[in-house]
């Protein structure tokens, strides 16, 4: 018989043991908790939008919209949160839906657009003091957009000319006599205008400011209440330029607007300042009739015209969203930069311009307090966009929706970096490396690729990129030259030359990523929408290190989407016409033209109604490589427009991307998906 030794121990370890004990099942399942994202995600994400600070500054007002699994759709409601970040509400929950919260200037009521009890959206008041909303207006046409006056008592209007609603058997023809005729989401073009109404809240008399063959946009009232500055493009044929001008009518029936500004490219987005003297707004750095490789510039004139001050010029970077100081002598604007979107401050006088906050997030929006604060819609790569106050620069997390979505997912890290193209040519990108990759595993690799293409890649929350993270894969963003953040030359130098220096930089980015020993040569994907499928389509046509694709809502043979597509003005402005330019369609064709060299295994999808990048872009390209038996795909998602906005079809895109690229790079066969779409 064996005697034991005893040893003491302390109540104290013990209750450090126990203590520890007790613990150990929460942390495993909190590890066991997390897992990676999923298709059906998609459900889950909430999406915050058109936050608005209230008067006083004690409130922010937003939009919050989620999802109906059942009912296959989304539904907006308004929200608001206290300064602290302490309060949240739901003022809003119809199944109708309702956006664009506004606050009388006199803080009694906060207002909203509903289409609640009947077709046209109409605008809606809740008293502060509580009680439900109620309607306010009888409108017959289309609201788009609507401004408080600065005295509260009255509401101006931006309504659409009234559709034709005679009622016959048989829907009349759609008869054309435009040159820029369709348009995606809005269809055919006929002669229906958006002009600018007065609403009196009192009386609900509504009285007309503007008439004619002319759209009227973006109106903002002068700090007196007296005048109203807009923008609208009234030269002899607004369909055959981008010639928007700033305008300024008096705020009383049967006034005439007058011209402020006469700039030949764009000018855009008027606010006044708060003296009521000046007015600062966005303008283009280029004048063309057709504008997509520009960056704007903020800029400032006299509210009685003049030349104007060009604030940001020598920045040689896009700014947006402008908003002035209180006392008038800084602009606020948010700086798309290399990947980064800012909030920078920009002296009104000088145009000196100081940095306010930034860093590796993307600041979406931005509204002044009456402190001098601002609040902001903002994202990072593993968060989704919320709600932050910045005070002194430094950004203060308000509202916490995506809190629930991202509690239990394991998601991809985001780093950025460059690559050499063959030319020489610095480029800026970013990889998302699955959550669970080990640090020297060589990963197959998808370059997803976005659209624009003067747009960027930047260090905010992309879904897709983390859903094709989450199933194994590296993903990566590439700036290809056409990306904004990099400068005006960078962005023009694809001008009539499409499919060329792109395709340069994503085979740069691909070099790259091989030799750091991050991307598997032999397990290469790339894919895309609108203008990432273009150049999926180029890059497979270039190449044959690809073995699989996925193109979405691209074109290939561009001599066939002349006059089918919304950018006839692009055409005729970058390539010509087609009878007299000939070799540069031919030579922008290539993909379709060189179908016989593609072998790349590739899945064409767009939508069914899509007028901005039509079906039959992804048709044709289908058609060459099925032709070939080349192994292809082609998806079309009934009744959705260039952005897939339903669900289940957000849902089946990503299941699809997953099985395409799985069959085709890892050799899993996929799980079976309906076929009722193909």
């Amino acid at each position: 018989m064996h005697t034991l030794s005893k040893k003491i121990i302390s109540p104290q370890f013990m209750k450090k043991i126990l203590l520890l004990l007790f613990l150990i099942p929460f942390f495993s399942d909190a590890q066991m908790a997390k897992r990676k994202l999923r298709a059906g995600d998609v459900y889950r994400l909430q999406t915050i939008s058109d936050a608005q600070v209230s008067p006083e500054g004690s409130w922010i007002s937003y939009v919050l919209t989620s999802t109906d699994s059942v009912k296959d759709k989304r539904n907006s409601d308004v929200w608001m949160i206290s300064w602290d970040g302490q309060q949240s509400i739901q003022l809003t929950n119809s199944q109708d839906g309702e956006s664009s919260p506004r606050w009388s200037p006199d803080g009694k009521y906060l207002s909203f657009m509903s289409s609640r009890q009947g077709k046209n959206s109409q605008i809606w008041l809740m008293d502060r003091r509580g009680g439900e909303g109620k309607k306010l207006t009888e409108l017959k046409n289309d609201l788009a957009d609507y401004k408080w006056s600065p005295d509260s008592k009255k509401i101006l209007l931006v309504l659409q000319d009234a559709p034709d609603t005679s009622k016959t058997k048989t829907a009349k023809p759609i008869v054309i006599d435009r040159y820029q005729f369709k348009q995606d989401v809005q269809g055919y073009w006929m002669k229906r205008y958006s002009h600018l109404y007065l609403f009196d809240i009192t009386t609900k008399k509504l009285d007309t400011l503007t008439r004619g063959d002319f759209n009227e946009t973006s109106p903002v009232w002068s700090p007196d209440g007296t005048q109203i500055a807009f923008v609208s493009n009234r030269t002899a044929d607004p369909d055959k330029n981008e010639n928007t001008d700033i305008w300024i009518i008096d705020a009383k029936k049967g006034s005439t607007p007058k011209q402020l500004t006469t700039w030949k490219g764009y000018d855009s987005d008027p606010k006044w300042s708060p003296d009521g003297k000046q007015i600062a707004y966005l303008r283009s750095s280029v004048q063309d009739n057709y504008i997509m490789y520009d960056q704007s510039i903020l800029s400032v004139v006299s509210k009685d015209g003049g030349e104007p001050a060009l604030l940001t010029k020598t920045l040689d970077r896009p700014v947006h969203n402008h908003v002035w100081s209180k006392d008038g002598q800084s602009i606020s604007v948010l700086v798309t930069d290399d990947r980064q979107r800012y909030i920078a401050q920009v002296n009104s006088a000088t145009g000196q311009l100081t940095k306010v906050s930034g860093g590796n997030r993307s600041f979406y929006s931005i509204d002044k307090t009456p402190t001098g604060n601002f609040i902001s819609l903002m994202s990072e790569p593993q968060l989704p966009t919320e709600i932050y106050a910045v005070e002194n620069g430094t950004p203060r997390r308000l509202t916490k929706h995506q809190d629930e979505f991202v509690a239990p997912l394991l998601l991809a890290s985001v780093e950025g970096f460059t690559s050499k193209s063959k030319d020489g040519t610095t480029v800026s990108n970013l990889l998302f490396k699955p959550a669970d990759a080990s640090a020297n595993q060589k990963l197959p690799t998808v370059f997803f690729i976005h659209g624009g293409p003067v747009a960027q890649d930047e260090y905010g929350f992309d879904l897709s990129r983390q859903m094709l993270a989450a199933n194994g894969y590296a993903v990566v963003g590439v700036n290809y030259r056409g990306s904004s953040g990099r400068g005006l030359a960078y962005c023009k130098s694809i001008y009539a030359d499409w499919g060329n220096k792109e395709v340069m930089d994503i085979h740069g980015a691909v070099d790259e990523l091989v030799k750091e020993g991050i991307a598997d040569p032999d397990k290469l994907g790339i894919g895309g929408w609108s203008y990432g499928g273009l150049l999926t389509d180029y890059c497979i046509a270039t190449d044959t290190r690809f073995k699989a694709a996925a193109s979405g809502a691209g074109s290939a043979l561009q001599l066939s989407v002349y006059g089918s597509d919304q950018y006839v003005l692009q055409y005729e402005s970058e390539l010509g016409v087609p009878w007299k330019n000939l070799d540069k369609y031919l030579k922008l064709s290539y993909p379709f033209l060189k179908a016989d060299k593609i072998k790349t295994p590739t899945l064409f999808m767009v939508g069914e109604k899509d007028f901005n990048v039509p079906a039959i872009g992804s048709e044709q390209m289908y058609q060459a490589l099925r032709s070939q038996d080349i192994p292809t795909g082609l998806v079309i998602y009934p009744g959705q427009f260039h952005g897939i906005t339903t669900p289940s079809y957000q849902k089946d895109r990503f299941d699809r991307y997953k099985g395409w690229f799985d069959k085709h790079l890892k050799g899993i066969t996929p799980v079976k998906i309906s076929k009722e779409m193909h």
